[in-house]
Formats: C-alpha cells, structure tokens, sequence
C-alpha cells in the first residue's frame, strides 16, 4: 500500500511540474515571439460545460489543453474582488441587482448559472479563490481589471501569480506606463487596437517603442480593411497578432460560427492570411482540435 501512495505522489509531482512547464511555455512564447505555433484562448472559461467564471470552467479549459483562460473582475460592496462579467448579478447567477451593492456574504449565498440559465451547484469565487486555484497551470487574461490593479497586483504578489497575468486595455501608451509603472516588469500587458479607427498603425508603433509590447489583440468589423493583411507582415518577428472569434464584428466575420461551417475559412484565415498566433474563443475544444490536425498546437 505503500509502494501505491508513491506512487500516486510520483504521478501527482510530474503532472504539477508539466502544468507549470506548460505556463511557463507560454509565457516565452509571448515575449519570444514564437509564431510556430498557434496560442489559445478560453473565453470566460468552458462556459459551454460548466458556468462563466467558475473554477470548474477553469479546470476543464487547463485539462482540454488551453493556454490561457480570459476571467473577468468585479468588487463587492465591500471591497472583495469576484469573478463576474456583468455590472449586475442577474444573468449568471441566482441573485439580481448591482455586484457593487452585495457584499461577498451574500454573494456566496447565490449559485451560478449556466449558459442555458439554469442554476447549478456552482458559486461565485473570489479573484484570490481563482488565481490559488490556476496557480502554475494556466495563463490567465484578467477582464475589465484595471479599475483595481493596485489591488489586484496586491493579491498576485500574495499568491504568486504576478509571472502569470496578462491585462489588456484600450489606453494610448503614456496612460498605461504611468497606470502600471513597474508593474510592467512581471505583468504582460497588451494593447487592444480597433482597426477601423483612424491612427490605428500609429498607436500600434508607438507600443512597440515605447514598451516593445509583446502582442496586440486588434478588431476590425469587415475584410474591406485593409490594415489586417498589411499588420500580418509589418507585425511578424516583432509582436504577436490576438483575434477574438466570439461573434462576427471582431474579426471580419471570421469567428466561432463561420470556423463550425469551415475553419479554414475562419480560423485558417486568420491565421494564414492574417497572421493570426493568439484566438480567444467560445469553442476551444473545436479549435484545438483543428490546430492540433494542422499541428500548430500540442
């Protein structure tokens, strides 16, 4: 008996370090630039198989392959940082009005709703319960969370997590040094650029010089857009190209639904025709296992 313990304890070190080996992966191919394969993206988690936000639907994203799960932050009315999408707390869990008018003890008295809006046995962790939780497994992009980045960064140092984190935002380039400062040094930060706004191509530069961003995540509504061709080739070697296929306007129609009827039409485009090497999807069970047939994913 045991000789079993051991073993189990043997399986369980090896498959903790492959986990961080595989966060680690990750992270270097961001800053490295590594464009021979094609990086993944859950949206809000599995939300398909378990509820938005959960650490269920973190767990099944790590055990299906994903290399970065997108979570998203609210505070309570007493200053506790949650995952949650909505301002509100109707749509995905059993209670209802403003996230900043609950306090966390009676948020944990709610349960998650699925996708369906049915109430399930889930409930609502905290942004700490989470990172704990991925620690080592997973990247993770972290939504609407620069409203509390100072307390965030807080909770990362405390759960040493800093190394793991990816924000995002909209800001010009002298906003987000002066915001993050030093924070920079562990966080990766990418910028969002829409491409059918004028000055695109020059905020984008101006990243690139001033912060040698790593990767952008860029939108565009229609393939009359130019700019997407023209970034695949003025971007590659330099900075990693994100897209979102979670509905048609981020992408020129290029998302989830069009890759169910032909992922090379969706998916492959972006990533041959647009130089696509970062997809945040609402399908990543489908799309790994069209990288994994073109082996651009383990």
């Amino acid at each position: 008996m045991k000789r079993i313990y051991t073993l189990l304890y043997v399986v369980f070190v090896v498959l903790q370090l492959s986990a961080q080996n595989h966060v680690e992966q990750i992270r270097e191919k961001l800053i490295n630039c590594d464009s021979s394969s094609v990086i993944v993206v859950a949206h809000r988690g599995d939300w398909r198989n378990f509820p938005e936000n959960s650490l269920e639907a973190i767990d099944n994203a790590i055990k299906m392959g994903v290399d970065i799960v997108e979570l998203d932050v609210k505070r309570t009315k007493d200053g506790e940082l949650i995952l949650m999408h909505d301002r509100t707390l109707d749509r995905t869990t059993t209670g209802k009005g403003l996230v900043s008018e609950n306090t966390l003890s009676d948020i944990r008295k709610l349960n998650l709703r699925n996708g369906c809006n049915i109430r399930t046995i889930h409930k609502v962790p905290t942004l700490e319960e989470a990172l704990l939780h991925a620690k080592g497994k997973i990247m993770i992009n972290l939504d609407q969370a620069d409203l509390y980045f100072d307390q965030i960064y807080e909770l990362m140092k405390k759960t040493g997590t800093t190394k793991q984190i990816i924000m995002k935002g909209r800001k010009p380039v002298a906003e987000v040094k002066k915001q993050f400062g030093s924070y920079l040094e562990d966080v990766i930060y990418m910028p969002i650029v829409d491409l059918d706004v004028a000055g695109a191509e020059k905020q984008i530069e101006a990243f690139i010089k001033d912060m040698s961003s790593v990767a952008f995540e860029l939108l565009f509504v229609k393939d009359t857009n130019l700019i997407p061709k023209k970034l695949a080739t003025t971007l590659n070697g330099r900075s990693l190209i994100w897209y979102n296929t979670l509905w048609d306007t981020m992408a020129g129609g290029h998302d989830d639904d069009m890759s169910l009827q032909n992922p090379d039409s969706g998916y492959g485009y972006l990533i041959d025709t647009l130089g696509c090497r970062i997809i945040q999807t609402d399908r990543p069970a489908y799309l790994l296992d069209y990288l994994r047939k073109r082996k651009l994913h383990d």
